[in-house]
């Protein structure tokens, strides 16, 4: 099974460990977004990662994919199968994919994508705008939401907690992490989560790369 992208994506991220904490063996093909690869433009014909082949089966989108990965390969179950259960998993899901990404995109996008990969110019504005604003409210919510167990549902990993720890994982490897002092509850989360050898040997290599490509861009720099 091969998975194309890379896992600097919170998006790629959250289908390796997925594929990892099921115990399968995912091969990752690099595949930047937009990629001209006809190999990954016939999976992902809008050139968004991650795309998906095993076998003559193809697919793109994070969601369809760990959603075939549990269909696929049910146990350990990590998608639950009781309806509330089941419900909130998709929900953390979704707060991932769309309202965490949305700030975090726009972080590290603005500070690293752009200046180290595009060449382009950090709109510091929108970082700035996007970690003291939007990141607090998500900080906030998974503060009161935490449960004493460490796990967003059922009290055991899931796929919520796999997604919800995923772009906190890309913002980490540019040095935008939970304030201990002000959310110590989501702090402990993060730092559980991001510490399991699914997520610790990816997050490793993410971090290498950042580094080796000159790290994000100083917030200083906008000043400058």
């Amino acid at each position: 099974m091969i998975v194309y992208g890379s896992t600097l994506s919170p998006y790629v991220r959250k289908c390796m460990v997925f594929g990892a904490e099921k115990g399968l063996e995912l091969q990752l093909k690099f595949a930047g977004p937009g990629s001209p690869d006809p190999e990954f433009r016939a999976i992902s014909p809008f050139g968004k990662m991650p795309g998906f082949r095993d076998g003559d089966f193809t697919i793109a989108d994070s969601s369809a994919i760990v959603t075939y990965l549990e269909a696929k390969y049910p146990e350990p179950n990590l998608i639950p199968l009781a309806a509330e259960s089941r419900a909130r998993t998709i929900w953390f899901d979704e707060v991932a994919d769309t309202i965490m990404m949305a700030a975090g995109g726009a972080i590290f996008g603005n500070r690293f994508v752009k200046p180290r990969v595009m060449q382009l110019p950090c709109d510091h504005e929108a970082a700035d705008q996007a970690e003291n604003e939007q990141l607090p409210p998500i900080f906030a919510y998974l503060e009161k939401t935490i449960p004493d167990s460490g796990f967003l549902v059922e009290d055991r990993l899931t796929l919520a907690d796999i997604a919800i720890a995923s772009p906190l994982a890309t913002l980490g490897c540019i040095g935008v992490c939970v304030d201990a002092a002000r959310y110590p509850r989501t702090a402990a989360y993060v730092e559980a989560i991001h510490a399991r050898p699914s997520f610790a040997a990816i997050l490793a290599r993410d971090k290498a790369q950042v580094a080796a490509m000159g790290g994000a861009v100083a917030k200083a720099t906008a000043a400058a």
